[in-house]
């Protein structure tokens, strides 16, 4: 097993109301993005929902979940999954051949999401550049992955982590507050075709090589 070295989260993301959306691409950073994303919703949002969003983001860092996830210098977990043209992919052979960043992203209802694959998307040579390899995991079904794909016009291929086997297994995966699980009742099942009210936190995982 190769060591996970770096690692990113990003809980801003449950501020996403569930409903696709696009936003166009700059040379501004990822974080400018996600800053002006929220700053926006934060805006137009009513009170309420706001404070209830809120308490949700606080109520997933008091559980603990940054801290008991997978950490640098820890065994990162092998898995093989699949992509909507069908193709498995075993993540160990991969890293047998070269350095690896693996990327988790909710849905394309998440607009949060939508911002960050399309950053990674535009950072593709960069990571190809230094002999590294992109794999984006999602728990979204894999024909709802390629519509995500097309409609943020990008050609990364995402592959198919049902039921967020995988993600478990990095310990990045956290079920909806209360408070906000109904908000998704109607979208997560349609997008990955199970009732649970479970969400993975949008983590980057590098293997044997940092990306700046």
């Amino acid at each position: 097993m190769f060591k996970t070295l770096t690692r990113s989260f990003l809980l801003t993301a449950l501020l996403a109301i569930p409903t696709m959306a696009q936003e166009t691409s700059t040379s501004r950073t990822l974080s400018e993005q996600l800053a002006e994303k929220a700053a926006g919703f934060a805006k137009q949002a009513p009170a309420d929902r706001l404070a209830t969003f809120a308490k949700g983001i606080a109520d997933v860092r008091e559980s603990g979940i940054e801290n008991s996830a997978k950490q640098v210098g820890e065994d990162a977990v092998d898995g093989t999954l699949k992509g909507w043209k069908g193709d498995s992919v075993t993540l160990s052979k991969l890293w047998s051949e070269g350095p690896v960043v693996l990327m988790w992203y909710r849905g394309g209802w998440c607009p949060y999401c939508n911002i960050q694959l399309r950053a990674m998307q535009q950072s593709l040579d960069k990571i190809e550049n230094a002999g590294a390899k992109l794999v984006v995991l999602t728990p979204e079904l894999p024909e709802k992955a390629k519509e995500t794909a097309e409609a943020s016009g990008i050609s990364i291929v995402a592959l198919h982590d049902k039921d967020l086997a995988l993600a478990k297994q990095y310990g990045i995966v956290f079920e909806l507050p209360d408070a906000i699980a109904p908000m998704y009742k109607s979208r997560l099942p349609q997008y990955n075709g199970n009732n649970a009210m479970e969400l993975p936190l949008s983590a980057t995982h590098g293997n044997r090589i940092k990306i700046v």
